[in-house]
């Protein structure tokens, strides 16, 4: 029997088999056709050996990791500061955002994409699926930034689903040892640790899995370089392995600026120019212009998933941490950045992932920051922590369908620069109804200063109802202090001790906002991070108190950076832990804004949690100091 005639091996021709697609054609082996049934048996157990061997090869890649099989590559985008108002999709006509707009013509526009009020609070609820003040996390700056070390991230979660996992940009959730990163599920971290920084060219507060390093560039550009290169060597070298590439801009953030060096100056005025003709005030330009650099990076960035042959497997989240600080035009919106309406919390949220969320749709749920992680992990085949409450819900639904009119029951809002508050600065939404209370500081919160709004019929927050429905304001109120009570039961907000003597951070660095001051005169300033003072004291008694947990037992050195005039110089401070303790004489810089590191002297000290103190003993009469560090150092046992 010649092979061109028809033979049935289990119900299939060798005639059939030709005739199939292209995929399953027979390979081209080299061989003479087979002219006997016996020769075409083993041919065809030669053609399914090699089938077999090719799938398990890929199949193995794939539960390399020991998780189930992957999803799609996931790239989270985040910015800092950009409005929900600050996009062409989202109404704005004066700013050009071409990119960011395609993401949403090419996915889906989520209209009521809620985050938290202000930055670091938004990122803990991405990372967790948890409302931040369940993590222990409740300001975003004195010590109050670090996520609780038992929470467990959408990134280590990813992980064991096989996913290769990056972050690039802004952390704001830790940076001790223990809360990096690099040691929180991320395969790949290159960025800042704190809430901004103070130089966008030739960042120099920058750090790569837990090393301090020099970067060279508009910041911009360089967090954008760091996930396209961990994006194609994920790639190139990691077959079928999916990636999760969080790419989180510290960019609009204040100090708005463009392009300052040297070389590349005039890139950052092209586009400051170019909104200053558009009639926009000097800071709005800056603010625009910070933008659109960004939306020229996204471009580059959706290019190369193009250039890989990435983009349709890969989902892709454009957001922003919380409300705007722009002013030129916010399309009506009420409130700003840290406040709790809706121009302080509602933010831009786009999605896309071709052939699976329909082109140009639009969610008008009301979805939350907290419901990424469940999604990103039914996308995954991994399971959310089922020991602890996870407030988030899959948007998985939303997203395939385009479309949706629920979602979250309510979505809650609160933030106290110092401690949580149910009653200065909060709010609650359902669908339709949204309760608000904004009391400043020495202002005594009054219930019948409550505002409500209907989102539905007044998304712009301009009548307040709540005298016409009393019944709501109460459900909405009864609803948030359950919700408070509930989420702050049990935990202590305050900074966690600082690690002391851990191997990856020998010195450690104290900040002046860790500390607690006490006394008549002593204060903090701030003026950027690793810029913050502890200055004004000048009388004996008046201290700086930090907590601290020694790891390691023994005698650490002890250094202090700080400024202080000449004529200022000589006062006497004491440095107290424990049983130990040493003098310092305050010597003399240049002037008080000039720092300079001096040796104090050595401490021994004991394991465990306790107090550093640094304490007048002995004045000139005018200001001790500005202190802007102090630097504990282990030294080796004799």
């Amino acid at each position: 029997m010649r092979c061109g005639e028809r033979s049935s091996v289990h119900g299939l021709g060798v005639r059939d088999l030709a005739d199939r697609p292209a995929p399953f054609l027979l390979p081209t082996t080299g061989l003479p056709m087979p002219d006997s049934p016996l020769c075409l048996r083993r041919l065809l157990w030669v053609v399914c050996l090699t089938v077999w061997l090719s799938a398990s090869e890929r199949i193995a890649r794939l539960f390399a990791a020991d998780g189930p099989s992957p999803g799609p590559h996931i790239l989270l985008v985040m910015t800092d500061d950009q409005g929900y108002w600050d996009t062409g999709a989202t109404g704005n006509p004066h700013i050009d955002t071409p990119h960011m707009d395609r993401l949403a013509a090419e996915g889906a526009q989520f209209r009521r994409y809620y985050a938290a009020p202000v930055c670091a609070p938004t990122r803990a609820g991405m990372m967790t699926g948890r409302y931040a003040l369940r993590t222990g996390l409740y300001n975003t700056r004195f010590g109050g930034d670090s996520m609780g070390k038992s929470e467990i991230t959408v990134a280590q979660l990813l992980q064991q689903a096989g996913y290769r996992t990056g972050l690039f940009g802004k952390w704001h959730l830790g940076m001790y040892p223990g809360y990096q990163p690099q040691e929180r599920g991320f395969d790949e971290f290159f960025g800042h640790y704190q809430g901004h920084i103070e130089r966008y060219d030739f960042p120099d507060q920058l750090y790569h899995n837990g090393r301090s390093v020099r970067a060279r560039g508009y910041v911009t550009d360089l967090f954008t370089d760091a996930a396209m290169d961990f994006i194609e060597t994920t790639a190139t070298t990691d077959d079928d392995r999916p990636f999760f590439c969080a790419l989180m801009y510290n960019a609009p953030h204040s100090p708005f600026l463009l392009d300052t060096s040297h070389a590349n100056q005039p890139q950052g005025d092209k586009l400051l120019e170019k909104y200053l003709e558009r009639g926009l005030p000097l800071r709005e330009a800056r603010i625009y212009g910070m933008i659109e650099r960004i939306d020229q990076n996204l471009g580059r960035l959706l290019d190369k998933l193009e250039q890989l042959g990435l983009a349709g497997d890969t989902l892709v989240i454009f957001t922003s941490d919380n409300g705007g600080v722009s002013r030129f035009w916010k399309g009506g919106m009420n409130g700003a950045k840290s406040s709790v309406y809706e121009g302080g919390v509602r933010a831009p949220f786009f999605a896309r992932w071709p052939g699976v969320i329909p082109a140009g749709s639009v969610v008008e749920a009301q979805v939350s920051h907290v419901d990424l992680l469940p999604t990103f992990c039914e996308l995954a085949g991994v399971d959310p922590p089922n020991d602890r409450i996870i407030d988030g819900r899959s948007l998985v639904p939303l997203l395939r369908a385009g479309q949706g009119a629920k979602h979250q029951p309510y979505v809650y809002h609160t933030w106290d620069r110092f401690f949580p508050n149910p009653d200065r600065r909060w709010g609650i939404s359902d669908q339709r109804w949204k309760l608000v209370a904004m009391f400043g500081a020495g202002v005594e919160p009054d219930p019948a200063r409550w505002r409500l709004f209907d989102l539905e019929n007044d998304p712009g927050e301009s009548r307040n109802l709540a005298k016409q429905h009393p019944e709501t304001v109460a459900r909405l109120r009864s609803e948030f202090v359950r919700w408070f009570d509930e989420v702050t039961d049990g935990i202590v907000y305050q900074p966690i001790p600082i690690p002391v003597g851990h191997p990856n951070q020998n010195p450690v660095k104290l900040e002046p906002s860790w500390a607690t001051c006490e006394g008549d005169h002593i204060a903090y300033t701030f003026d950027g991070y690793d810029w913050d003072t502890i200055d004004t004291w000048k009388q004996p008694g008046e201290q700086a108190v930090w907590r601290i947990d020694v790891l390691q037992p023994g005698r650490y050195s002890i250094q202090l950076d700080y400024g202080c005039r000449p004529q200022a110089a000589g006062g006497v401070l004491e440095i107290v832990s424990g049983s130990s303790s040493l003098q310092h004489t305050v010597r003399a810089t240049a002037t008080a804004e000039q720092f300079a590191r001096f040796p104090a002297g050595v401490l021994r000290l004991d394991s465990g949690q306790q107090h550093l103190i640094l304490r007048i003993v002995r004045e000139t009469g005018a200001e001790l100091m500005r202190l802007s560090a102090v630097y504990l150092k282990r030294l080796d046992d004799d």
